[in-house]
């Protein structure tokens, strides 16, 4: 394992209320294999592709995110002021005590492998953790980027029977995220002691599709051709637009 990263934490409190957080990391997590336990982590396969050659594994962990960005914010709408000298006491409880806030996270898309959906090394290995070759014609970006297709699967070539392919682990990025949640509450001062508090939130308020690793299988058999589902994405990381209200009693 080896892992580096720079990171960056930076906040400011202003007055009346208003107050930011920013956070970003630059990260590179390079090892030979991500998991212990489960046969497919990422997209990624955890079997070591060759067994003799445990070093041609050595890549991108698949929980590699190599940019991240995370701000959030708060601010406590100056309507009105519980305290305010003179302030009208049914004016005070609907005006008063009313805060703002919003989180947004973006970050790159998690790495994955190009594989092979069966085992052309003839080694008695059933788990087929083959990757294919990388095809010596392909130039361009391998990276389409729609959910239909989103890499080239002709920036591919299966290897040689009983060989094992070229393409390194995890060099392909997935598609990265963006998402946005905010939230508006009240507070009510109903005993000296106990409060009660409304909020209001709304998950992925700019209702961004934020898709998930696409298929990594690029060919199904020696003769077939690319399989027609390679790149395919069939769902997504994020839940689409979502509203909850909630009450809390806080004592």
């Amino acid at each position: 394992l080896n892992y580096n990263s720079l990171q960056v934490d930076v906040s400011r409190r202003f007055s009346r209320g208003l107050q930011f957080r920013g956070i970003y990391s630059l990260t590179k997590n390079l090892d030979n294999g991500s998991s212990l336990n489960n046969s497919i982590t990422g997209s990624t396969n955890a079997f070591t592709m060759n067994p003799l050659l445990p070093a041609s594994d050595y890549g991108r962990s698949a929980f590699d995110i190599r940019h991240a960005a995370v701000i959030n914010g708060t601010y406590d709408l100056p309507f009105e002021r519980k305290h305010a000298p003179g302030a009208n006491p049914w004016r005070n409880r609907l005006l008063a005590d009313w805060q703002i806030s919003g989180i947004g996270t973006i970050q790159t898309g998690l790495p994955f492998s190009p594989q092979l959906g069966f085992n052309p090394t003839n080694d008695g290995d059933t788990r087929n953790p083959i990757r294919p070759s990388l095809n010596p014609a392909f130039t361009g970006n391998a990276i389409l980027g729609g959910p239909q297709r989103y890499y080239d699967p002709n920036a591919f070539v299966v290897p040689l029977n009983g060989t094992y392919g070229n393409a390194g682990r995890n060099i392909l990025a997935g598609p990265g995220l963006q998402d946005v949640d905010f939230s508006i509450s009240k507070t009510f001062l109903l005993t000296e002691r106990v409060n009660l508090q409304f909020r209001s939130e709304i998950f992925n308020i700019f209702n961004q599709t934020n898709f998930n690793t696409p298929n990594p299988i690029v060919f199904t058999s020696a003769a077939s051709g690319p399989s027609p589902t390679a790149g395919l994405i069939t769902a997504t990381t994020t839940t689409s637009r979502q509203i909850q209200f909630g009450l809390k009693l806080l004592w």
